[in-house]
């Protein structure tokens, strides 16, 4: 009788640590009540081996601050801000593996400048098409146990909420705002003393961060490539037009691109801001070359398909012309 019990206390044993609760991390957004699935296609970190449709914008992060109270007394560079520089970062990559965009640095221009004064190279003189910029408004931790009469479960959670702006830089205004969330919890728990025993999880704070941003990545890509891509011209010599861009934005030797005239500025009494009329067409461009190795130093050269542009030729004065893309041939 008493090897009976002894038998199935120790098989009990064993059942019920087979069934203690394992280690687990999940990660997920917090849906927004007007937008589903808004982050599934950047959550996998894979770049798509095809090359990018489309003409690429030039895409700075001008900063991304931490608003909130947690980490701000601790693990904190010259700048106090540790996890808002990590947001940018995390935001930053998302964007490039897209290879939509061209990402320039703006958070550490100045160490580049350095190098470059080190070299004896030029200052960096590139501006944005767009400039990102955010802050986490929401950060925090918290941890619950479950204990029960022969068990015990510890949750550690992550929670998140960023906001983000984009600002076109040609007019100087807000095109978007949003914000995104995101949660990142881990849980442990034991079984008569069997089980994971969990200390403090300190990558759910990336977790969470990432979640956040990931919430809002593709309603950003998706603003900033509604705007048609635009170039301009910088010269004219040979017989061709000089403009800007290059292989870096998806630019091709037989692309066409319209050439318009920019429209009459109007000011809006009831804003007071100035409205830029649409242009008007007075050529096709067909692009014959492409130079350059960097996104600072590329051009095109284009020749003139249909249109006649001899009165800015003779002038050498181009402020008023751009470029919008044409139909490839």
């Amino acid at each position: 009788m008493y090897t009976k019990l002894l038998s199935s206390t120790i098989l009990a044993t064993i059942f019920l640590s087979g069934c203690a609760t394992m280690q687990k991390t999940q990660t997920h957004q917090i849906p927004k009540a007007s937008q589903t699935q808004t982050s599934k296609t950047l959550e996998a970190k894979k770049v798509n081996t095809d090359k990018p449709k489309g003409l690429k914008r030039k895409v700075a992060i001008a900063r991304f601050s931490n608003e909130t109270r947690y980490g701000q007394s601790f693990f904190l560079d010259k700048d106090n801000d540790r996890i808002g520089k990590q947001a940018m970062d995390i935001l930053s990559n998302k964007l490039f593996e897209t290879g939509k965009f061209i990402m320039l640095e703006r958070a550490d221009l100045s160490k580049i400048e350095k190098e470059l004064k080190i070299g004896g190279a030029h200052k960096l003189d590139n501006a944005a098409d767009y400039i990102i910029i955010g802050s986490i408004t929401e950060f925090g931790r918290k941890e619950t146990s479950d204990v029960g009469l022969f068990s015990r479960v510890k949750k550690q959670e992550a929670y998140a909420k960023v906001h983000i702006r984009i600002v076109d830089v040609s007019t100087g205004q807000i095109i978007y705002s949003d914000e995104g969330k995101g949660t990142a919890y881990s849980e442990a728990g034991t079984v008569m003393g069997v089980g994971d025993k969990a200390g403090y999880n300190s990558q759910l704070n990336d977790k969470a961060i990432d979640a956040a941003i990931s919430d809002l990545a593709s309603n950003i890509i998706e603003n900033m490539l509604d705007k048609p891509w635009r170039g301009y011209i910088l010269g004219y010599e040979d017989g061709l037009l000089i403009t800007s861009g290059g292989k870096s934005q998806n630019i091709e030797v037989g692309d066409t691109f319209v050439l318009y005239k920019e429209g009459k500025k109007v000011k809006n009494p009831q804003t007071n801001m100035i409205i830029t009329l649409p242009g008007k067409k007075i050529a096709t461009l067909k692009i014959e070359a492409t130079l350059g190795n960097t996104p600072e130093t590329e051009v095109s050269m284009a020749s003139v398909v249909d249109g006649d542009i001899s009165e800015y030729i003779k002038t050498k004065n181009f402020q008023t012309l751009y470029i919008e893309p044409g139909e490839k041939q």
